[in-house]
């Protein structure tokens, strides 16, 4: 079941929205299975993402993604897709990363839940 969130979290949510690029899940299916995949970054929480995630994405949690992408992805031109668990905080990681001055982030609306209500791939672990 997906989280309540407080009026004050969605209203921020909703002003970073208008100035990001988001996708659904089956966009991100299709990216990942083209010839040309993008990078999928899981900012979920460390449990979040051991407990199951997309096959081969990349662990920065909310919490360290702006600290640490420079140092994993230093080409502000890599296309990053940013995945959480419904789409909310990847949305608030998406405006930063372009504040930061990555120029091809994408946020993954329904996120987590919408890719395993879709039955893709999924798997444990670190």
């Amino acid at each position: 079941m997906a989280a309540q969130h407080s009026p004050g979290f969605l209203k921020i949510v909703e002003q970073v929205r208008a100035n990001i690029r988001e996708c659904t899940v089956e966009e991100l299916k299709q990216r990942l299975d083209g010839p040309n995949p993008p990078v999928l970054i899981d900012v979920r929480e460390e449990s979040e993402f051991e407990a199951g995630h997309v096959p081969g994405a990349v662990h920065l949690s909310k919490g360290i993604i702006e600290r640490d992408i420079e140092s994993r992805f230093p080409d502000t031109s890599t296309e990053l897709y940013l995945l959480c668990g419904g789409g909310f905080r990847s949305a608030l990681a998406a405006d930063n990363l372009q504040k930061m001055g990555y120029t091809r982030v994408v946020s993954v609306d329904g996120g987590w839940r919408g890719w395993t209500q879709a039955g893709y791939p999924r798997t444990t672990g670190s």
